[in-house]
């Protein structure tokens, strides 16, 4: 489905309250947003950055994919306590 200005505005709300404690989050968040808007970053810096600022919020990255372009996905997997991964897919399986 397409999203909308509403699904945005959720998500951003979703963000805020995740880090009510910690505004800096979110203020990165939107740097991130604003710096790939004036194509001062690509889409894979968009990805690393928000994969590492939402790390230990699964609910967050995955509502961060609905916004990613189709075959773009961040996975985020734990293979024990101290091993974590970050996979990103693209359409071409990489």
């Amino acid at each position: 489905r397409l999203l909308n200005v509403t699904d945005v505005l959720i998500y951003l709300d979703a963000i805020k309250f995740q880090f009510q404690d910690h505004p800096e989050v979110y203020n990165q968040f939107l740097d991130v947003m604003k710096e790939y808007k004036n194509h001062l970053i690509d889409l894979n810096a968009v990805i690393y950055r928000v994969a590492h600022l939402f790390f230990d919020h699964p609910q967050l990255i995955a509502g961060f994919n609905a916004f990613l372009p189709e075959g773009y996905r961040i996975e985020i997997t734990s293979d024990g306590p101290a091993l974590d991964l970050i996979a990103v897919t693209n359409s071409d399986g990489s």
